[in-house]
């Protein structure tokens, strides 16, 4: 079943015109994570239209904030918009290191950028926001180019125990827990 607010997010998205919003497979290991007991704090990367953040929302329980940011002012208007009914959900407008580490840290970080090639730096910089057992997750990691880049930092990393997650035939998501 897709959340009503999902629902919403994605039409929002079409009428946009916007088509790369987050898959329905990763959505719902989004929803998955979110509702797992104890989440206090998540954060998102890449809010663009809020279809990821909607999945996120959905699952969360009552009261637990969602900072999700979008360095794209057209999309985070829209975003905001969407969720303007929602006071646990805080769209931010900028890029993710200069507006989401303030309110952090975070015991669920989900990163939309799987499906770019991601600096080491900018990776450190994710690591940075978790707080001690928090989980990550990279989502729509499509190409093998990218898979890489990507997976060469997140399943080796010493400060975190993770896995990949197939999700369909072409499309993987990497989670991983900060264990130190």
């Amino acid at each position: 079943m897709i959340p009503p607010l999902v629902e919403r997010a994605a039409a929002l998205a079409a009428g946009l015109g916007f088509d790369e919003s987050c898959a329905a497979e990763t959505g719902r290991l989004l929803h998955l994570l979110a509702a797992q007991r104890g989440r206090e704090r998540v954060g998102e990367i890449g809010t663009d239209v809020g279809v990821g953040a909607a999945w996120l929302a959905a699952g969360l329980a009552p009261g637990v904030p969602l900072f999700t940011a979008e360095s794209d002012g057209e999309r985070a208007r829209a975003a905001a918009a969407l969720f303007a009914d929602d006071p646990d959900v805080h769209v931010l407008c900028g890029p993710w290191r200069d507006v989401l580490p303030e309110h952090g840290p975070f015991d669920l970080v989900v990163h939309h950028g799987g499906r770019v090639r991601l600096l080491e730096e900018e990776c450190e910089d994710v690591v940075g926001l978790l707080s001690p057992g928090a989980t990550v997750v990279l989502g729509g990691v499509r190409e093998q180019r990218d898979h890489d880049a990507v997976a060469a930092f997140w399943l080796v990393h010493p400060q975190l125990a993770g896995l990949e997650l197939p999700l369909t035939p072409a499309l993987r998501a990497i989670v991983c827990v900060r264990v130190l």
